[in-house]
């Protein structure tokens, strides 16, 4: 609610604080699909200072603003979106910065905000008579998220890239996959919604002490379990970032044709117990490489031991949305009750 005379209240201004933070995360989670988790601490420090102040204000305010416009706005915030995004990450549906992004917003924006800019207010929708601006965020963001698959359609379609993964994905050159974040498209026995994470290629290949392109090079050797290194490297978390401590050349190849049993010449690659030493590999770190099976992994090393371009895709960062959705919330409104009424 905004006092007279005057732009907002202390409140809502102190609330757009979190604008830059979440322009600054949507970024990382593009560059990085890293975000600290203790980014989200000092919002929600303000959140729950501003959600006292803005009780004290309503409270003082007195009639219908204390129950109408902030307790029962801010019970459905904590009470409905909070919940929503924990299932969601239980689920897998959100990761834990989506997740704790809109916990964040639960506690921030639990009432609908205004800002007097001269003759206009912002938001320029009207709310509804009890609106929970926190939920608002969360479906413009829902909003925001199905329109990109048909955004990426669209481009593709454009360049003549017509395939059943058009809504989701483009190819790009094998040389782009080391310092791109996202999940391959292809498999050897064609295109494929659950390929190989390339995180965890890449914690794959700093455990070997590989580069993509040495793989490249010299495919069948590596193919070989009985190559792998004898002290392998910290696959780190597979973040491009990474700081990363490579030892040895990726195994044992002294010799290819002892070492790993396949004849200089021979058109026909050996049969393995192991390929790629796949199983070894997610029997050694400490931890999940997100999920990734041996046979996922070794189909990703199929295919990009061979193919020049590769589909990818690199999913939607959800911190994007919310952040676009934040936006439209506070210069237009709920964007689901403007389209429907």
């Amino acid at each position: 609610m905004t006092l007279a005379g005057a732009v907002a209240t202390g409140p809502d201004l102190l609330r757009l604080v979190a604008i830059p933070v979440f322009a600054w995360t949507a970024y990382r989670d593009i560059e990085t699909r890293r975000v600290s988790s203790t980014v989200w601490i000092p919002l929600t420090l303000l959140g729950t200072a501003l959600l006292v102040w803005d009780g004290w204000l309503a409270w003082s305010a007195g009639g219908t603003a204390w129950t109408y416009e902030f307790l029962i706005p801010t019970a459905i915030s904590l009470g409905l979106v909070v919940p929503i995004a924990y299932l969601f990450w239980w689920f897998g549906g959100f990761g834990g910065a989506d997740a704790k992004a809109l916990l964040v917003l639960a506690v921030l924006f639990p009432t609908f905000p205004e800002y007097a800019l001269g003759s206009w207010t912002l938001p320029l929708e009207s709310p509804p008579t009890i609106g929970t601006f926190s939920f608002t965020i969360l479906t413009n963001a829902v909003l925001v998220g199905v329109v990109l698959p048909l955004v990426l359609a669209v481009r593709n379609a454009a360049a003549g890239r017509i395939a059943p993964v058009m809504f989701v994905g483009w190819p790009i050159s094998w040389e782009r996959i080391p310092e791109t974040h996202g999940r391959l498209l292809e498999t050897p026995a064609g295109l494929s919604r659950g390929g190989l994470d390339l995180d965890a290629l890449r914690m794959y290949l700093r455990w070997r002490g590989l580069s993509l392109a040495e793989l490249r090079e010299r495919p069948e050797p590596y193919r070989n379990p009985a190559t792998l290194p004898a002290e392998p490297n910290p696959p780190t978390d597979g973040a491009v970032t990474a700081d990363v401590t490579v030892r040895g050349d990726g195994g044992a190849l002294e010799s290819d044709a002892d070492e790993t049993g396949l004849e200089q010449g021979s058109e026909t690659a050996p049969e393995y117990g192991d390929p790629w030493g796949a199983e070894a590999f997610l029997d050694d770190i400490d931890g999940s490489a997100y999920g990734t099976t041996p046979e996922t992994l070794r189909d990703g090393l199929e295919v990009l031991a061979t193919e020049e371009t590769v589909w990818i895709s690199p999913g939607t960062p959800f911190l994007v949305p919310i952040f676009v959705g934040l936006v439209i919330a506070l210069v237009y409104g709920d964007l689901l009750l403007g389209t429907l009424f």
